[in-house]
């Protein structure tokens, strides 16, 4: 579960977060700069999860998309859990 929580992506969705955060606190008006950085944070968030769910499935063996960055690699990451799985 760590790997997942403190992946990049997660990290900058969540400092990028705080950053929008602290500007809309700070009384910055609500323009339509605001509302393009907050969809950007939205399509950022939803890539990273994404990629974490994308990353589980093929490390369980099961098939992703093939636009997926853990695409092609689903029997490295399937062999390197049963690895972990076994060292129990």
């Amino acid at each position: 579960m760590r790997k997942y929580l403190f992946g990049t992506g997660i990290i900058s969705v969540v400092t990028s977060g705080l950053a929008l955060l602290r500007a809309a606190r700070d009384g910055a008006p609500f323009s339509w700069r605001m509302a393009l950085a907050w969809l950007s944070w939205a399509i950022t968030l939803a890539l990273a999860v994404g990629s974490i769910v994308d990353t589980r499935r093929a490390s369980q063996g099961r098939l992703v998309a093939p636009d997926s960055p853990a695409a092609g690699q689903e029997q490295k990451l399937l062999r390197a859990q049963l690895k972990k799985y076994s060292a129990r």
